[in-house]
């Protein structure tokens, strides 16, 4: 892997080992996206992209949005809106690890990658349909990186949870997993793809326009991490509601 993307899995490795020593139930999310950022590395060395360097430029500029936020939460108690939301809820012990994890993929998703397309993607870059659709379609193949993952990270989940302590309804609801992981992740990187058009529109016409439309995503994506955050059965909310916002 380049120095890069070592670089910053080394970073988490650290807090990882923190998160953990503290007992501190954060670390699940940032475990399961540990091992994706490995993952993700792993399919760059593998030439599985269009463009592998702007890839890992991206997948850089995304993670630092989210241990940005995990520092601001840690050393002042406040994040972003829906890292506030999510950090807040991994506070409460009783929450089930998958929850946390959905939590911390919800805020990343919506709220993160829009703005790390953003600062991957120059106003030039926009304006070229050719070159965006390369980025586009590399955009659409770190799913089938995170697809593949779902087996693995579901065995994870099993470590961390209390036995017994899945539901009939969890049970039932396991074979369609992978399934719906792919259906989240579809309709969710569609909803990503149009709202960093539209942050690029906002940026074209001022710093100010672009902050407006960056709070209304805030706000969007705060909403949606607190409803999955609400009791109850998490992944029927999402088969109801779907995963990602849209800005309209």
């Amino acid at each position: 892997m380049s120095l890069e993307i070592n670089d910053l899995i080394g970073r988490m490795e650290a807090l990882e080992a923190e998160l953990v020593a503290a007992d501190d139930a954060k670390r699940y999310f940032h475990s399961t996206y540990l091992r994706t950022t490995r993952a993700v590395g792993q399919a760059i060395d593998a030439g599985q992209f269009i463009d592998g360097p702007w890839v890992e430029r991206w997948d850089v500029i995304f993670a630092d949005l989210y241990l940005d936020a995990l520092a601001s939460y840690r050393d002042h108690g406040t994040a972003p809106g829906p890292w506030q939301t999510a950090f807040d809820r991994a506070r409460d012990s009783s929450a089930p690890p998958l929850t946390q994890v959905l939590l911390g993929m919800n805020a990343h998703i919506n709220y993160d990658l829009p703005q790390a397309l953003i600062a991957a993607i120059t106003p030039l870059e926009f304006s070229d349909p050719e070159v965006l659709e390369r980025r586009e379609q590399d955009h659409r193949r770190i799913d089938s990186v995170l697809a593949n993952r779902v087996a693995d990270e579901d065995r994870e989940l099993e470590k961390w949870e209390a036995p017994g302590s899945r539901t009939v309804l969890d049970r039932l609801l396991k074979p369609l997993n992978t399934l719906g992981t792919k259906r989240f992740l579809r309709e969710s990187r569609a909803k990503v793809w149009h709202n960093a058009h539209r942050l690029n529109l906002a940026r074209l016409q001022s710093d100010q326009a672009y902050e407006s439309e960056l709070r209304r995503l805030e706000v969007l994506a705060q909403a949606r991490v607190a409803d999955l955050a609400a009791p109850g059965q998490v992944l029927l909310r999402l088969a109801r509601r779907g995963f990602g916002v849209e800005l309209t």
